[in-house]
């Protein structure tokens, strides 16, 4: 859970492409037809990608598991607001194998490992039916995750740190491969107001995926399993992918 790391996560993001990330959303759902309407933004954190897919016209709802992440998007989105007079997020605390909206949307996003986070089977195959639930009917979910790839190399058994003028961190990472569980010790060193700089200390468990396992846990949920490439791009998954991002589309309901 993103805690005191709320607080900076955007700072230590800023290498994130978002810009052309939601470029290729955007461009993805209009090939789809979905031009404008209701579209959730699933683990949304900061609400980023939520305000862009906003600005580009759609009726945006974010959900997100952390308080401290869905107040600093609140923040933005009130900022936003005044400067440009743009329309409301629904912002919604909410786990994400329990969320609840008000009617169906037609299209579903996550993005930046969200759903690397769900580490049960269980649990993710949970977030598939309520993603396909919650769906117009033929309504598209995109979504990406980083790949057994990226933790068994990039990650591994390997420690970063960052500094910044007013923050820095020391992440301390270790990878199972057996169960495919990435744990990570995250100390942070946050500037306060006097200019000293207090430590705080988080842990955060992501799972690696197998995309074969993510295709069928999806197509049991009730959906119907589109696509995998290279995130972002068209380019197909190889083994040296390290993040994907995977299309399916609601199934079951009838068109009205």
């Amino acid at each position: 859970m993103y805690e005191s790391f709320a607080q900076v996560y955007d700072t230590f993001m800023d290498n994130v492409p978002y810009d052309e990330w939601a470029g290729y959303i955007i461009e993805k759902l209009k090939e789809d037809g979905i031009e404008d309407g209701l579209v959730l933004d699933l683990g949304c954190g900061t609400g980023q990608m939520t305000r862009r897919l906003r600005d580009a016209g759609y009726d945006m709802i974010g959900v997100d598991g952390s308080v401290d992440m869905l107040q600093i998007a609140r923040e933005a989105e009130s900022a936003g607001r005044m400067e440009t007079g743009v329309s409301d997020i629904l912002y919604l605390l909410q786990d994400l194998r329990e969320f609840e909206l008000y009617g169906t949307v037609r299209a579903v996003i996550s993005t930046c490992d969200t759903l690397n986070y769900i580490t049960q089977k269980e649990d993710l195959l949970q977030v598939f039916r309520l993603v396909n639930n919650y769906l117009d009917p033929g309504g598209l979910f995109l979504f990406d995750m980083n790949t057994v790839s990226h933790y068994r190399e990039l990650c591994a058994d390997n420690t970063f740190a960052e500094s910044r003028d007013d923050c820095s961190f020391i992440w301390e990472n270790e990878y199972d491969s057996v169960s495919g569980i990435n744990e990570y010790d995250l100390t942070l060193f946050l500037k306060r107001e006097d200019g000293l700089y207090e430590r705080f200390f988080e842990t955060h468990t992501e799972k690696a995926w197998e995309i074969e396992e993510v295709r069928q846990l999806l197509e049991e949920a009730g959906m119907e399993y589109v696509a995998a490439k290279e995130a972002y791009t068209d380019e197909n998954v190889s083994s040296g992918t390290y993040r994907v991002l995977i299309l399916a589309r609601e199934h079951g309901k009838q068109k009205g």
